[in-house]
């Protein structure tokens, strides 16, 4: 499973990165990562999809936000029984007595006291 979020994560990063780099225009020398170059890449996608390219990034984001759940639910269905045992030992019962009295006695006492 990990490595299916890293082949997921992966694309995610460099798109991503792309994006913000192109869109402030903090190209370090590189044409790819020019507004020029940016604006020309959503124009023609724009013309591709016969929508407005202003949009287009917005859509991107609800598709991999999608994506991100879809990975998830598959991994809690895998993972659903584990899940489920840390949910019954959570509220399996109360605290026991010596635990409870370890975070809630009085601190060590200071000099100036």
């Amino acid at each position: 499973m990990r490595y299916i979020f890293a082949f997921w994560a992966a694309p995610m990063a460099l798109f991503w990165g792309w994006f913000y780099l192109s869109l402030n225009d903090m190209n370090f020398g590189y044409v790819m990562l020019t507004r020029q170059l940016h604006d020309f890449v959503f124009q023609l996608y724009g013309q591709m999809l016969g929508i407005d390219p202003a949009i287009i990034p917005g859509m991107v984001a609800k598709a991999c936000i999608f994506d991100g759940f879809l990975l998830m639910a598959i991994w809690a269905f895998r993972r659903r029984r584990e899940i489920w045992d840390w949910v019954r030992r959570r509220q399996s019962g109360p605290i026991p007595f010596d635990r409870l009295n370890r975070v809630t006695e009085a601190g060590p006492k200071l000099p100036a006291e």
